[in-house]
């Protein structure tokens, strides 16, 4: 029989981990605003930087003094301008579809567990494996539930987001990540050479909507017996971007907390929901 979250809840009130409130720095505040006007015009006089911010023409000029010395910004000649320097638009470009998915999901996240409480993790594909660039865990109600870190690398065929990212892909990208990973020499991505198997556990994932943990699986590195960790469950939906499956939102929780059908049953709903709002605003930043 499966505790209800009341239950649990009750037996770990003691543990949840509240954030401090601190206070912002308003210097830094008015820098960031400038630079942020100089990114959205590119070019400004000291004129329109006052009419945008309307700060003073010498606060304007020491910050700008400042931004200059740390290579943010330059000043055009021919008329005096201030523009944003080339290497903040290369350490954009630099930061690519991960860091603007992190920046708008993060928020998102934050938000689920405050609802759900159990944690969650973001990941996204890495050629045969997903990787963990978010999670909610820290401020999760039941955040004693091991997750991640950032940077965790777990296996696809195993995990909830590989399974849910290898359902929903497209047939192309399925079939390639499949063929790699029936070349590896992981014991792990042993079960890829088993087309019918694979097969039969993508369509039964793509039926209940939802990827399944393996129970008996370790994490990235090939555990069974008693070093599997059996005591965490989870359950992972794609983030869909047009057809392309551009990441994977997962909810883990401890397995002798509730089954896999009844926290479906009470969360699978808002999971989808974080994971189509985290797929809307990315649409929408393109």
């Amino acid at each position: 029989m499966s505790l209800t979250a009341v239950d649990f809840r009750a037996s770990h009130a003691s543990l949840r981990v509240r954030p401090r409130k601190v206070k912002t720095i308003r210097a830094l505040d008015r820098g960031l605003e400038v630079l942020q006007v100089l990114l959205d015009h590119s070019a400004c006089s000291l004129r329109d930087l006052h009419k945008a911010t309307r700060l003073s023409k010498a606060t304007l000029t020491r910050i700008l003094m400042t931004l200059a010395q740390r290579g943010l910004v330059w000043q055009r000649i021919a008329d005096g301008a201030w523009l944003p320097s080339h290497t903040l638009r290369t350490s954009a470009a630099r930061f690519g579809e991960d860091g603007q998915l992190l920046e708008i999901a993060s928020p998102i996240l934050e938000t689920l567990c405050k609802r759900i409480e159990w944690p969650s993790v973001l990941a996204v594909p890495r050629l045969t494996w997903m990787e963990v660039i978010e999670t909610n865990s820290p401020h999760a109600y039941f955040h004693e539930v091991a997750l991640g870190p950032v940077g965790y690398r777990t296996h696809m065929l195993q995990s909830s987001t590989g399974r849910a990212y290898l359902a929903w892909s497209t047939p192309g990208v399925r079939d390639a990540v499949l063929e790699r990973l029936r070349h590896s020499e992981d014991p792990a991505d042993a079960p890829a050479r088993d087309h019918a198997a694979v097969e039969a556990m993508l369509e039964q994932t793509r039926r209940q909507g939802y990827g399944v943990r393996e129970l008996h699986f370790g994490g990235f590195y090939s555990k069974g017996g008693p070093d599997a960790d059996e005591n965490k469950v989870s359950i992972a939906v794609p983030i869909m971007v047009e057809e392309r499956v551009i990441g994977c939102l997962n909810l883990a929780w401890f397995a002798r907390a509730s089954t896999v059908a009844d926290i479906a049953a009470r969360h699978l709903a808002d999971l989808k929901a974080a994971a189509a709002e985290i797929a809307a605003q990315m649409r929408a930043a393109t």
